[in-house]
């Protein structure tokens, strides 16, 4: 299968390996691909040109390349960049495509201070929804770091939970059906239609809190029942 990753960070990158390693073709999007080439690589990383060497069975392209690339498609852009990626996709290429949003509702970094710029009322998911009706968005994957995204085996031998959310209830099958394939997820827990991205955009700021008390990313919530 063709994937369409938006975003060439730690998790876009993550996502991209894991499923080219179970044999689909993967195109990562940045907005200039030349500029992203020539990036040098950062004190606690390589660069992306050093990180495409060692994998290079996935393509780089612009956003829009990699969405017309797609037969599903992956936000892994940071969530307040994600709309302004999105505007640059081109019409007609991305018609009833799954677009799996992993991207978290959160503004730039600064002052040490992390804040969602919409919550309660509204969520990053559902103004991709509006500002893209051809497309079928589908919350899933935001509240786990990236490695335990493609590898919930590798903590408690998988026994957590990942969410969907989506107004298709087909394209909430279908992502749920790829997550449990391509990566393992025991249980997907769908929470119906997108209003339920509003929720799940807030837990970061708990996973946040986890992160630091805990001193690990490799956490996640498992409801008990």
């Amino acid at each position: 299968m063709k994937i369409g990753i938006l975003g060439t960070g730690d998790v876009g990158k993550t996502l991209g390996s894991a499923l080219v390693q179970r044999g689909h073709d993967v195109m990562l999007g940045t907005r200039d691909v030349a500029k992203k080439l020539a990036e040098k690589a950062a004190e606690d990383s390589i660069s992306f040109r050093d990180w495409q060497s060692r994998n290079k069975k996935i393509r780089l392209g612009t956003f829009a390349d990699a969405a017309a690339y797609g037969e599903i498609l992956m936000n892994a852009t940071a969530g307040h960049g994600s709309l302004e990626a999105l505007a640059r996709l081109r019409p007609g290429s991305i018609n009833d495509k799954i677009l799996i949003d992993v991207a978290n509702a959160l503004g730039p970094w600064t002052e040490r201070q992390v804040r969602m710029f919409v919550a309660n009322t509204d969520s990053l998911a559902e103004r991709i929804q509006r500002a893209h009706p051809e497309l079928r968005v589908v919350r899933a994957l935001n509240t786990v770091t990236a490695h335990l995204m493609v590898n919930p085996a590798g903590l408690a031998g998988g026994d957590h939970n990942v969410f969907v959310a989506g107004d298709d209830p087909r394209a909430r099958d279908r992502v749920s059906r790829f997550l449990r394939e391509e990566f393992g997820w025991r249980t997907v827990i769908d929470l119906g239609d997108l209003t339920a991205a509003r929720g799940l955009e807030m837990m970061i700021m708990v996973w946040i809190k986890l992160w630091e008390a805990l001193g690990t990313a490799d956490f996640n919530y498992k409801i008990v029942r």
